[in-house]
């Protein structure tokens, strides 16, 4: 199972909590012809979003939470050995747009794997990489966010700056090389920070948050998959039996979720809040929100009617009911929801002594 933070427990009541939040969904229901971006910069597409669908924070509250970042920020090796759980508790409560890129690259390492490593990255970037790499990389440029304003045009900066931080991870990491699913990771992140910046979040991702989700024959995603499932059946396990029933693998549904981080799958507003609390506490909180996508979308008392073989499931997965993904309901169950990291350490020694059974049992019966 790729790396997690410690400590499972709900926030220690920070006082600033926002009553002034007004309704929204988060649904997305734009065109590709909405003129204006949103204020995430899509300018339609899935991903855009409604500007009556935007959830707003009292401009008072917002200045509040900035400074406390902000004090954070400027004392951070203190808050994160003595004060960890108030860092734990506001990244749940979503880190201000105008700080996030900071916060994540304090959260992630990259602000000190910079730091150690100056003029690293225009040495990687200047070397001309592995051909194949580079012509992968270029055939999927123009597929990572085509509605988004940083990525519409095949010859403006954000293309541009993608396929930098791309080949250059290649260059640093030639045996991985390059995989599909790092170009949502650095797009999104390409969107909050300039490109230096975002390859060190990119190799912190894939070196420390994901180790071996991207390398080739990806073994850990498939690790991660039965964790996943053996998990789900503490958390619904009539929807466990009900893929078991259904012959579903793990790998079906959620390798784009995990691979992609969720970016190609949940609204604008809840990826933002996902990957807050996912730089902050690691990977279990991928597996929470999928543990919800699963129990809510699946755990219905009509989903078993509606879904009688793995086609129909699979639908449902890949169309997951809009109220589920909105981004208040999700982050609250995704804290609640009743898995802790004892209960991931126990299923990932479960799962790597099944995977040694099943080797040790090969081996015999090829012996014989």
């Amino acid at each position: 199972m790729a790396s997690s933070c410690p400590d499972d427990s709900l926030g220690d009541g920070d006082s600033d909590v926002d009553t002034s939040i007004s309704s929204a969904s988060g649904v997305q229901n734009g065109s590709a012809t909405d003129k204006v971006p949103d204020r995430y910069g899509f300018m339609g597409g899935s991903q855009y979003t409604r500007p009556d669908m935007y959830q707003t924070l009292s401009a008072s509250v917002l200045r509040k939470r900035e400074l406390k970042w902000l004090d954070m920020l400027e004392n951070w090796d203190k808050y994160m050995t003595k004060k960890y759980k108030k860092v734990r508790e506001r990244c749940r409560k979503g880190i201000p747009p105008s700080l996030r890129a900071r916060a994540w690259q304090h959260l992630c390492g990259a602000t000190a794997l910079l730091e150690q490593n100056k003029h690293k990255f225009c040495e990687l970037e200047s070397q001309s990489g592995d051909p194949r790499y580079v012509d992968d990389i270029r055939k999927d440029l123009h597929r990572q966010f085509p509605f988004h304003e940083m990525f519409m045009n095949r010859d403006g900066h954000g293309q541009e700056d993608l396929f930098r931080i791309l080949k250059a991870y290649t260059v640093l990491n030639p045996v991985d090389g390059y995989c599909q699913a790092q170009a949502p990771i650095a797009a999104i992140l390409l969107m909050h920070m300039p490109a230096e910046e975002a390859f060190w979040c990119l190799v912190s991702i894939c070196d420390k948050y994901l180790p071996g989700y991207y390398s080739h024959g990806l073994e850990a995603i498939q690790m991660d998959g039965e964790i996943l499932h053996g998990l789900l059946k503490k958390v619904a396990p009539h929807v466990h039996k009900m893929l078991n029933k259904q012959h579903i693998e793990p790998v079906l549904y959620m390798t784009e979720w995990f691979m992609c981080v969720f970016t190609r799958t949940l609204p604008w507003s809840s990826v933002l809040r996902i990957w807050d609390m996912f730089f902050c506490e690691g990977v279990k909180v991928m597996f929470r929100t999928a543990l919800v996508l699963l129990k809510y979308s699946l755990g219905q008392p009509e989903t078993s009617k509606n879904c009688p073989t793995m086609y129909e499931t699979l639908e449902v997965l890949r169309n997951i009911p809009c109220e589920i993904m909105q981004e208040d309901f999700l982050v609250d169950q995704v804290m609640r929801i009743g898995i802790n990291e004892l209960d991931m350490e126990h299923e990932h020694a479960k799962q790597i002594a099944k995977q040694r059974a099943m080797k040790d049992k090969r081996q015999r019966n090829g012996k014989s």
